[in-house]
Parts: structure tokens; C-alpha cells; sequence
């Protein structure tokens, strides 16, 4: 199975059951099929990025997430990595899960999102390259890490 296909399958699990002291299970969700997945990441993979865009000629990393979710879920997130890092519960990072979010503090009041993908990697739109998948370990990207979050019912 593709990382990406388990990403997609992963995000299904994204919706979870009120706060508690340790991250709540993902619940299942069943309204999507594979074929549906695979075009959503087809449909993104490569995506410039451009700051402040929502659409496919041109993306930033909030948008992204925030239209992600809302095609899987059909879940409203607000519109910027500030707000969305208020959004769930906090999730210590050894008990990060494939589909959390990732959000990094990138500079003095700059902020930046991702979904985690598991096993050191998150997927985003970076500034560089567009939609594409990095590396936590990246020194970089661990010099800039900021918190998981996993996202609830809203």
C-alpha cells in the first residue's frame, strides 16, 4: 500500500470522540471508497504553493489542510494555521498517529501545517516545492517543530 493511499485511509480517522487525558481512539469512517482517495492525493500531489491560495493553480499549507478535511469530512477548519492549531487536542509527539496534524513554528509569528504521516514524514504544502512529503528528522523541520494535534468532532 502506498504511503499516500495510507495517508488518505488514515485522514478517515481523523474525526474522534471528545477530550480526555490521553488521545481518544479514532473513530471509523466509511463514507469514502479508495478510488476516492487516490484521486483526492492525484488531485494534489505537485500543487504550487502560493501564499494565501485555495485552488490547484496555487496553494498554502492552511488551505490545504483546510480543504482536505473538508473533502473528507465535509468538517470546517478556519482558514489559518494559527486557528487550526487551537482546533482537537494536543497530542504528545510519541503518541503521534498516521493523520494528526503537524504544525511547526517557522518563524516569529509564522506558522506552518501538515498532516503527519507516521514513521518521520508529514505531508504539506511546502514554500519551496508545493504539496510534497518531508521528513520530521530534517534538521530544519526539528529545529522549527511545534506540536501534534488531533482533530475531534467540531
Amino acid at each position: 500500500m502506498s504511503i499516500f493511499f495510507r495517508l488518505i485511509i488514515s485522514l478517515l480517522f481523523l474525526i474522534l470522540a471528545g477530550c480526555a487525558s490521553t488521545p481518544p481512539p479514532p473513530l471509523p469512517h466509511t463514507n469514502l471508497q479508495s478510488k476516492d482517495l487516490s484521486a483526492l492525493y492525484n488531485k494534489w500531489v505537485g500543487t504550487p504553493y502560493r501564499f494565501g491560495g485555495q485552488t490547484r493553480s496555487g496553494i498554502d499549507c492552511s488551505a490545504f489542510v483546510q480543504v482536505t478535511v473538508m473533502s473528507l469530512y465535509q468538517l470546517n477548519l478556519p482558514r489559518t494555521t494559527e486557528l487550526q492549531s487551537e482546533q482537537g487536542v494536543t497530542i504528545p509527539e510519541e503518541q503521534a498517529a498516521f493523520g494528526d496534524l503537524i504544525f511547526f513554528k517557522t518563524g516569529w509569528n509564522q506558522r506552518h501545517v501538515g498532516f503527519y504521516l507516521g514513521d518521520k514524514k508529514f505531508l504539506h504544502a511546502s514554500s519551496s516545492k508545493g504539496v510534497m512529503i518531508s521528513r520530521t528528522d530534517n534538521p530544519y523541520w526539528a529545529s522549527v517543530f511545534w506540536q501534534f494535534r488531533r482533530l475531534t468532532t467540531m
